[in-house]
């Protein structure tokens, strides 16, 4: 199925989208607090805000947040929650970027549904000088509960075509990835921060986790009653919690003063 196709799936169930989605380490808005530097009151534009699962801190440190966000339900809810902040509903691809630069563009868990030829460039674009690209990425990592998700790999096979939860990696084996931004020559060295934590989840709470990811709203409902069903049978079994570990990662790089020529 497209990128296009999954990234509308979101919006689906827009109110469950909020209620289950994790949040982000406190110590990733430091950070970027860091990386900024000077900025009092930073203007940040967020790609792809959801129902303001990101965005709520920022505004609580009194940034200045506008957020391009393609789902009209999603939309929503995230003004629903956060009446003081400005949503555009509309595909960042498309969207005309104002006048006004911004020192920040942030996107988290979001910034891999943008067309790849647009998301870096237009990135640039909407910065000021050496204003700041952030982008904040979630791995499912080994940990937590390891026998069981090695057990649940088994529903995964018998009910998918893609074994989505299986091979989980410990945080270190998983890549540090620069090479897009770096080609775009738009951008000085990313640097890297990295937060590992868990969460634990009842049966209905992981199921209700897995109905907001877009692969699992793709899949046929005789699929997913099936996976769903061999999933809660093992959690049940193993005293009706899991524990998941996530690493969220935050890649962040300066854009440069002026966009190298073209060779």
């Amino acid at each position: 199925m497209s990128r296009e196709t999954l990234r509308q799936t979101f919006g689906e169930d827009a109110e469950l989208y909020d209620r289950v989605r994790p949040t982000y380490p406190p110590r990733l808005y430091d950070d970027l607090a860091a990386l900024l530097g000077k900025p009092k009151r930073p203007r940040v534009l967020e790609i792809g805000c959801g129902t303001g699962q990101a965005t709520k801190p920022m505004l609580k440190r009194g940034w200045s947040v506008k957020a391009v966000e393609l789902s009209p339900e999603l939309s929503r809810v995230a003004r629903a929650n956060l009446p003081e902040l400005e949503v555009i509903t509309a595909p960042f691809e498309s969207w005309p970027l104002p006048a006004e630069k911004f020192d920040l563009v942030l996107a988290a868990t979001a910034f891999h549904w943008v067309d790849p030829e647009v998301r870096v460039p237009k990135s640039a674009d909407a910065l000021r000088p050496g204003g700041l690209l952030a982008i904040v990425s979630t791995h499912h990592i080994a940990g937590g509960s390891e026998q069981l998700w090695i057990d649940v790999q088994g529903c995964y096979d018998r009910f998918t075509e893609d074994a989505q939860q299986g091979g989980l990696q410990p945080a270190d084996a998983v890549p540090k990835d620069s090479a897009e931004i770096d080609a775009s020559g738009r951008f000085g060295p990313v640097v890297f921060h990295r937060y590992e934590w868990e969460q634990t989840y009842t049966t209905a709470e992981y199921l209700d986790l897995l109905s907001s990811y877009s692969g699992h709203r793709a899949l046929t409902s005789q699929r997913r009653d099936g996976l769903y069903g061999c999933v809660s049978a093992l959690i049940n079994a193993a005293g009706g919690s899991i524990t998941k570990r996530y690493l969220t990662e935050l890649s962040a790089a300066n854009q440069l003063n002026q966009p190298l020529a073209s060779s």
